[in-house]
């Protein structure tokens, strides 16, 4: 039960660096028809993500590899009941990804429309379509004791649901924000650091309503009545949330930043400290859920597994932070006619 309970939390920390680190590259792809005035804009803000959004996938692969390895029967369950969703998701983030390379092959505004609004789409549609999944993972997926899902994707659209999926929409465009602050200069950073100050307030009335709102449709807050010392993960999300407003007053953005990534870190783990066990529950019967100890591989593959991400996941870290370190410069024009530039 010890290696399970491991896996779990370990499996919830990957789905938090993802959401973390993709957060503000959706967030600026959220953003980027409200900010980019201009051609140049827009461009400084593609390349303000550019050397690093790719990478920030990894941590995509890397929860879904976790999924399917150490909990095989909850990916199997997970990608036919959330199928449509999980495709739309799929498909989203590989049109963003072209997006980025295709918009500057051609000066013409039909071409970059096209793919502008494929970036803004291929950003806005995961963003609302995780935080819809997770949020429904949190209050059951209606599935039966063969693992069938007993609806369609607009049995997924309740108010919790929807709710759960502006939540992510708001805090990644705050995440998002907060990036261009700190790689931009001049009018950008001024509008991006505006733009933070009207989403903040509706930020935080979101995150309330949705904790508030879970009371009633989820049973996440066992666990917080069973262990109080879990209502800690809410102050620090709190806390995140108000020190990234304080910083980013101050023109700190940098700490403002690292402050949104503790309130997306924490947020996250609101839900899955709430859910433990369950990984995936059942809204027909309680008795069909799919826990960390009913639908785990063997004991002896979670063993090995553990070894290789103690080995591994630090020396991604590592270069993740050396690559975040590599490029916290300012962007600059003339940044945008280097030939590696987007």
């Amino acid at each position: 039960m010890i290696m399970q309970s491991i896996w779990f939390f370990l499996w919830g920390l990957l789905w938090a660096l993802f959401f973390m680190t993709s957060g503000f590259d959706l967030g600026i792809g959220i953003l980027y028809p409200f900010l980019g005035k201009t051609d140049t804009d827009k461009k400084m803000m593609i390349n303000s993500l550019g050397p690093l959004w790719d990478g920030n996938e990894v941590w995509l692969i890397t929860a879904g590899g976790v999924t399917f390895a150490a909990f095989p029967l909850v990916y199997a369950t997970m990608f036919s009941t959330l199928y449509v969703p999980l495709m739309l998701i799929l498909f989203t983030l590989i049109i963003r990804g072209v997006s980025f390379e295709f918009r500057g092959l051609s000066e013409k505004k039909a071409w970059t429309f096209i793919w502008d609004s494929c970036i803004f789409v291929g950003s806005f549609a995961p963003a609302l379509l995780f935080g819809v999944a997770f949020a429904n993972i949190f209050s059951g997926i209606p599935f039966d004791a063969n693992g069938v899902f007993q609806g369609n994707l607009f049995t997924l659209l309740t108010p919790y649901g929807v709710l759960g999926g502006l939540v992510f929409v708001l805090l990644f465009a705050m995440h998002g924000s907060l990036w261009l602050c700190l790689r931009t200069e001049n009018d950008l950073q001024a509008r991006a650091a505006k733009i933070f100050s009207v989403l903040w307030p509706i930020i935080v009335a979101g995150v309330a309503g949705f904790v508030a709102y879970s009371k009633f449709v989820t049973s996440l807050f066992e666990n917080y009545a069973k262990y109080p010392v879990l209502y800690l993960i809410i102050v620090l999300a709190v806390a995140g949330l108000v020190a990234a407003r304080i910083l980013a007053a101050k023109k700190m953005y940098f700490r403002a930043w690292g402050a949104s990534c503790v309130a997306i870190v924490f947020t996250t783990f609101f839900g899955i400290a709430g859910l433990f066990p369950n990984l995936f529950p059942s809204s027909i019967d309680a008795n069909l859920s799919l826990t960390a100890f009913n639908s785990s591989s063997s004991p002896l593959t979670l063993r090995i597994m553990l070894i290789v991400v103690l080995i591994f996941i630090p020396m991604v870290l590592a270069y993740q932070g050396w690559a975040y370190k590599l490029f916290s410069h300012k962007i600059k024009e003339e940044d945008l006619h280097h030939e590696e530039a987007y």
